[in-house]
């Protein structure tokens, strides 16, 4: 399940998710944990056909999505206790991240950015090739305190005469993410990621 939360791509996405997360509460006999996190989503306006995709696809550019649905999914892991992340913070810097990174992200910032402002990350969903977008997550050892994460993207403007490689040399920082309200509102977006936000 780690593989997975951290390449979607290589292990089938949010279905894989869902399939190996029932799988895994079915061996802890408690199989409705899950749909009763996803009518928790659903409470906070993630709720749709499609899963969470439905929603984040209004919020975040094509191929880089499917690393924010990993990072939700992965912060369900945490709280299950079943996520290996490569570090965690302590409450000290977990209290000076949430404290400051919204107005750090009023400015345009790119992957080399965060990590050289708040470390290696806890989780990285995605890979390392600095061409296609990612989710960096930073959390603490308690599963109570909610996940931040840095959603990045790289790409091609719309209708561009070539489409690879990106224009960028590093992913682009397009919101940071973090609480546990409605999920429009946990949103703090970097002028790059309002100026991409998708056309409705």
């Amino acid at each position: 399940m780690n593989l997975a939360l951290r390449r979607p791509g290589m292990y089938g996405k949010e279905l894989a998710f869902r399939m190996l997360m029932d799988h895994l509460l079915f061996v802890e006999c408690q199989p409705e944990a899950l749909v009763d996190q996803r009518r928790i989503w659903n409470d906070r306006g993630a709720g749709s056909s499609t899963g969470l995709a439905g929603m984040f696809r209004d919020l975040i550019p094509d191929r880089c999505h499917e690393y924010v649905i990993a990072s939700v999914y992965g912060e369900f892991a945490h709280h299950r206790g079943w996520l290996k992340p490569d570090r965690v913070l302590d409450p000290e810097e977990y209290a000076v991240l949430q404290g400051s990174v919204r107005q750090w992200a009023g400015e345009d910032r790119v992957w080399s950015d965060v990590v050289d402002e708040f470390g290696t990350p806890s989780m990285l969903f995605g890979g390392n090739n600095p061409y296609y977008g990612k989710t960096l997550g930073y959390l603490t050892e308690n599963p109570e305190d909610p996940m931040v994460s840095f959603d990045l993207w790289n790409g091609s403007a719309p209708r561009a005469e070539q489409s690879w490689p990106p224009e960028h040399e590093e992913t682009l920082l397009l919101a940071v993410r973090f609480g546990t309200g409605p999920f429009r509102q946990t949103f703090t977006f970097t002028p790059e990621g309002q100026r991409r936000l998708p056309a409705e």
